[in-house]
């Protein structure tokens, strides 16, 4: 269990050099310090957000390391190099678990991205943290909001909020994604509202909840089958060209009246004898939103 504590609830502002990777001293969260136990992406992407704005934060990492260093080790780097301190510990050793208590004993958030029992074995609740140091606040990241304990993934998530087609895998990770943001966004309020003299310390954010709000232009009809944003209409939508293609986004009336005007009635044939430099050119003469690429 987590013990110690102090009295006293100071804020630490000034006091953080030397205890993840330095920041600049003039950015808006310089002088605030984080531990992070949360490793794969949300987490670390959370932490790069909050030391680009100035936080010192050190990465504790379980002995076997994070599985975003095997599985995209540049990436890891990317996130976990230059933004923060990485300390590798078994909070289940007491020798290390004491040093993990000391980090916390100075520091103003924790980030989580446990299952909420895993957490609860290592002694790890809103309870004992406000014990050790009643300033610190915590950012949980979970899976679903509403089932703490439930495994999942990226993958899960947003299948279960429709953004997967068939088997056809997701060209991106946006509940990780947008979790991190998330986490971000929970981070700050929580240390704004400390400032400001509330009593909140702690912030859940769930991963399948991240994903709910990007999926929020399917649910409504924009990007389903027949939807404005789904390829129905001649002037959003995306062509083959020669040697690439063109994403076309010329939604608004002025830019679609253009592209018609330009385009005719039938963009596809219009397009297919374009390469990609003829289409670069079009889009700069014309002012229109066009994209090629290959």
């Amino acid at each position: 269990m987590l013990t110690g504590g102090r009295a006293d609830v100071k804020l630490r502002a000034g006091l953080s050099r030397g205890f993840g990777v330095p920041q600049s001293e003039d950015l808006p969260l310089s002088g605030f310090r984080a531990v992070s136990i949360a490793t794969n992406l949300p987490g670390p992407v959370a932490t790069v957000r909050l030391a680009a704005l100035g936080m010192d934060v050190l990465k504790i990492e379980p002995p076997s390391g994070d599985l975003l260093s095997m599985g995209a080790k540049a990436w890891y780097d990317e996130v976990c190099g230059a933004s923060a301190a990485v300390e590798s510990l078994d909070l289940r050793a007491s020798e290390d678990r004491e040093r993990f208590d000391a980090h916390l004993r100075d520091a103003d958030l924790l980030i989580t991205s446990h299952r909420r029992s895993g957490l609860q074995r290592l002694g790890i609740t809103e309870e004992a943290l406000a014990s050790l140091n009643p300033g610190l606040c915590w950012v949980e990241i979970v899976g679903d909001t509403e089932n703490p304990d439930v495994p999942g993934h990226d993958l899960t998530y947003q299948a279960e909020v429709g953004l997967v087609d068939g088997t056809a895998m997701p060209r991106t990770v946006i509940a990780d994604m947008a979790g991190a943001d998330d986490a971000v966004a929970a981070s700050l309020s929580l240390l704004l509202a400390r400032e400001r003299g509330k009593a909140a310390r702690h912030a859940v954010v769930g991963l399948k909840q991240a994903a709910e709000r990007f999926a929020q232009p399917v649910r409504h009809g924009l990007t389903v089958d027949g939807g404005v944003l789904s390829g129905a209409l001649n002037a959003y939508a995306i062509y083959p060209l020669k040697d690439g293609f063109v994403a076309c986004a010329a939604i608004e009336p002025h830019f679609a009246m253009r592209f018609a005007a330009l385009a005719g009635d039938d963009p596809r044939q219009f397009f297919s004898g374009k390469t990609v430099a003829e289409v670069d050119a079009l889009a700069a003469d014309n002012d229109l939103p066009l994209k090629s690429f290959r």
